[in-house]
């Protein structure tokens, strides 16, 4: 279908995009990658009177390490995540992760800003970044210049961005050396959104997990921790009664809706082992 009618705005800086955004308010959105918002204003499911198109601010761009933050631009492509050198060896679940989103087509276009700030319980990224206690920096109207990820996802869709704001980057802490992660995602094709899938990041100590999170992508109406279930293995060495309570504490915060990837129980299911697949993985990593 062709897309309603709107009018196209491309600013050249992040005071012009502010500016812009603050003024046109509420009838405006965001064009980053474009691959969620433009397919959905085909279906007329988004029918914006104006798009506010990010892609000529060079501010909102590149990938860089100061201490021990790595800072990304919002606008960074999925696919300049998966071949950054600087993020494979300071976080490299950010990289495992990029190239598990959807197929290359995509993720030459797709950018992390977009994929984190438009509130798609689908998406990979965010999950990752509340796994890794990241922020995302703001801009506009807004009452603090930084919001932590977990504090970020109200719902589908729904976010704590309020009008003429605009995550210009994302700060991510970086992990300890000798850290364990896995991304474990199981979806139906490439390209498609997981039916279920896991970010875990841990840290061992003496052969035991010292610390862990576990968060969830495209098993409830937003990406969620899994506090219970990251509990359940500290102190432990992963052992099967711990991998046990992991995954069940887990599926007790699940809850998918039934669609064409399966029914609620069967995503529960799944989610399930995609918790103890990335628990299992992460482990071993540390462990090496």
């Amino acid at each position: 279908m062709i897309p309603a009618p709107f009018s196209y705005h491309r600013p050249k800086t992040v005071a012009e995009a502010a500016a812009l955004l603050t003024r046109l308010g509420a009838s405006a959105r965001i064009l980053a990658g474009g691959q969620s918002l433009i397919p959905m204003m085909k279906l007329r499911l988004a029918a914006p009177e104006h798009l506010v198109d990010l892609a000529g601010i060079e501010e909102l761009k590149g990938i860089q390490r100061s201490g021990s933050t790595l800072v990304i631009g919002a606008m960074t492509s999925q696919q300049q995540l998966a071949q950054s050198q600087v993020v494979a060896d300071a976080v490299p679940i950010i990289r495992e992760a990029a190239l598990q989103v959807a197929d290359p087509q995509v993720r030459y276009v797709g950018t992390l800003g977009g994929n984190v700030a438009n509130g798609d319980p689908g998406n990979d990224m965010p999950a990752i970044m509340m796994c890794l206690d990241a922020s995302y920096r703001l801009s506009g109207r807004w009452r603090a210049p930084a919001i932590k990820a977990r504090d970020f996802y109200l719902g589908t869709y729904a976010t704590a961005l309020s009008p003429g704001a605009l995550v210009t980057a994302i700060e991510v802490p970086v992990p300890p050396a000798g850290h364990g992660w896995a991304y474990e995602k199981l979806k139906r094709k490439i390209g498609d959104y997981a039916t279920a899938a896991a970010g875990v990041m841990l840290t061992v100590r003496n052969g035991k997990v010292a610390k862990c999170a576990i968060a969830l992508s495209n098993l409830a109406d937003k990406p969620s921790l899994a506090k219970d279930a990251a509990a359940a293995v500290v102190g432990t060495a992963l052992e099967k009664s711990a991998l046990d309570a992991a995954v069940a504490a887990a599926r007790r915060v699940m809850a998918p809706a039934a669609d064409t990837r399966g029914s609620a129980e069967y995503r529960i299911a799944v989610g399930g082992v995609m918790v103890e697949r990335a628990l299992r993985r992460a482990f071993e990593r540390a462990s090496r």
